[in-house]
């Protein structure tokens, strides 16, 4: 089936490809771009907390971050290598060449200044252990799961089994919508 034949049958069938089960499912929290946005006093608070533990580079800290919140909040290289530049002109860490990578570290200045935050900070930034975080969490990996077979579905089956896939998409929207009419 051509590109656009696939498109007009789609729409025909009410569509899908928009939130949640296409690109940018804005609106739904845990669907969509990975992690949350952090404040930027958040990404300081969370390299000062990191560098009390150890010297480490940029990219070891966005990575330690995403592990630590369990990918609930991965930092970008924009918001990391600017917070470090603006912390090494404040003369709260340094850096040095080793084996070809940017390595930093607190200063005594910046030991101060770590000392008096969180222990952790990227808790608070991550949202974790808020209300619902875990079903949340469960939500954005069961549609991610359903985004893959679906494209599957629609990209690799034959027409009968396209049109199978949409009706138990459909099937899934009006149940959903039924739990919510169910009286207690």
């Amino acid at each position: 089936m051509r590109r656009r034949e696939w498109r007009e049958e789609r729409e025909a069938f009410g569509g899908f490809g928009g939130p949640p089960f296409g690109h940018g499912g804005r609106g739904f929290p845990g669907h969509g771009r990975r992690g949350g946005r952090a404040r930027r006093g958040d990404v300081r608070a969370s390299l000062l907390a990191l560098l009390t533990e150890r010297p480490m580079h940029g990219y070891e800290m966005i990575t330690e971050l995403g592990e630590r919140t369990g990918g609930a909040w991965r930092p970008s290289p924009g918001s990391v290598y600017p917070t470090l530049q603006l912390l090494e002109e404040e003369g709260l860490i340094k850096g040095q060449e080793a084996s070809g990578k940017r390595l930093f570290e607190l200063t005594e200045a910046g030991r101060a200044e770590a000392a008096g935050g969180s222990a952790s900070p990227w808790e608070e930034t991550a949202g974790r252990g808020g209300p619902g975080w875990e079903s949340i969490q469960e939500v954005g990996q069961a549609l991610g799961a359903v985004d893959q077979a679906i494209r599957q579905v629609m990209t690799t089956g034959t027409e009968e089994q396209r049109a199978k896939g949409l009706a138990v998409l459909n099937d899934a929207r009006k149940k959903l919508y039924l739990i919510l009419a169910e009286s207690d």
